[in-house]
Formats: structure tokens, C-alpha cells, sequence
């Protein structure tokens, strides 16, 4: 099993969001990074766990845990002209973004926010949150920072 941090900006999809939906599942569709892209094509494995992490809010932090409950596929909003997402270099016969599917598992007791992981940067060497210029919305996460933040909570 490996590890992944999401972001997702809680008023366009927080963790309740995911919490309300069909099955507790969601597709995770508009990244439009190549690394992140890369992360979640070739990275992520059904199974696998994820902290969902709320940016660009008031209290930037990692809120709750889902799982990949479903491994990458072309991500379709690329190919619709109406869609924020749309890339018109992006086909169906040759797809230049992915998605995954992850269901809720359940929130954190409490927020672990930004800047409290930025006090234990030095338990949590190489995680890529704390680095300088880090603006990642998908990025793996270290089993021993994983067990690190959970005991955090």
C-alpha cells in the first residue's frame, strides 16, 4: 500500500462533499499538472490511502482520509469544450489527463493544519507539503510520515 496527500479547496470539494456522495466515491478529476498527473496515473493503486488536505482557506490542512478506490483513468473532462478543465489537445483516443476515484473512509478527530506540520518539519524529513514552492494538489506521502501525522491527531 502506499500513501498520498490530495488538495482540494473546501469550497468547491471539501471532505463533506465526498462524505455526501453515492457510495461516500468521487472521481478526482481536473488535475492539471504533469507531475501530479503522473502521480495518480502511475503512483496509485486501488487500495491505497489518501489524506485529503483543504487548501486556500482560512485553516490550510489535512482533514480526513479516503482511499483509491478505483486506478487511473482518462479523465473526460478534458475532452468536454464546456467544462473549466477542458484541454482541446486532450482526445479519447489520446488522453493527456487521468483521474481516480476515492471514497470516503473518515474525517480526522481534528484538522492537523499547515502550520502545525511545519513545526514538525524535522520529524518529517523530505515530505513534499513543507517544502519551499511546493504547490503539488497530488503528492505521495512516506509510511513513516503518514504514521507520523496520524499520531498527531
Amino acid at each position: 500500500m502506499s500513501y498520498w496527500l490530495m488538495k482540494s479547496e473546501p469550497d468547491v470539494f471539501g471532505i463533506e462533499h465526498l462524505e455526501r456522495r453515492p457510495d461516500k466515491t468521487e472521481h478526482w478529476d481536473g488535475v492539471r499538472n504533469y507531475q501530479a498527473r503522473n502521480f495518480m496515473r502511475d503512483g496509485m493503486k486501488k487500495g491505497d490511502r489518501v489524506f485529503f488536505y483543504h487548501s486556500n482557506c482560512k485553516e490550510p490542512g489535512i482533514v480526513g482520509i479516503a482511499e483509491v478506490v478505483r486506478e487511473a483513468y482518462p479523465d473526460h473532462t478534458a475532452f468536454d469544450p464546456e467544462s473549466k478543465y477542458h484541454d482541446p489537445k486532450s482526445t479519447p483516443d489520446n488522453p493527456r489527463w487521468y483521474m481516480v476515484d476515492i471514497r470516503f473512509v473518515r474525517r480526522l478527530k481534528r484538522t492537523i493544519s499547515l502550520q502545525e506540520l511545519k513545526g514538525h518539519a524535522e520529524a518529517l524529513p523530505g515530505f513534499p507539503l513543507l517544502a519551499r514552492g511546493s504547490r503539488l494538489s497530488v503528492m505521495p506521502v512516506s509510511e513513516e510520515a503518514w504514521e507520523y501525522i496520524l499520531g498527531l491527531e
